[in-house]
């Protein structure tokens, strides 16, 4: 019987690690997908600061993969990409910036998962035969 494929959007953190570790041993096809949505930082501010956006976060990702013995697909939602930026920065940053001067509390991650990354994550999945998405959010 074929395993059943399964993309985890993981972020480098505890809880898609856990979640990918948790289908994995449920004889799941797990395939890992993480992204560098913004940031191209320089190796002292990926181990200063960390971050679920940049390069870091993609090394994170790929290390837990490794440890593993998975696959992960990093996927670049700004290299070389206008179009996407430009979604970024509407979608994202002109909306944390337009709530934040009307005295709002703004949640850039929100905006940032519902008009960035479930869609790239949905077409990556469906590009490579997924039958199921699974997250650690909430885990």
């Amino acid at each position: 019987m074929e395993k059943k494929k399964v993309v985890v959007g993981m972020s480098g953190g505890v809880d898609s690690s856990v979640a990918a570790w948790l289908l994995k041993n449920q004889g799941y096809d797990v395939i890992g997908v993480t992204m560098q949505i913004w940031q191209d930082e320089e190796e002292a501010a990926m181990e200063e600061h960390g971050g679920c956006c940049g390069l870091s976060a993609v090394d994170d990702a790929r290390r837990v993969a490794v440890l593993r013995d998975g696959e992960i697909f990093a996927s670049g939602v700004t290299r070389g990409r206008e179009k996407s930026k430009r979604k970024v920065i509407e979608n994202v940053i002109d909306y944390f910036i337009d709530d934040y001067l009307h005295g709002r509390t703004p949640n850039p991650c929100i905006a940032c998962n519902r008009y960035v990354k479930w869609e790239s994550l949905l077409k990556r999945s469906l590009d490579i035969g997924a039958e199921y998405i699974a997250t650690g959010h909430y885990a």
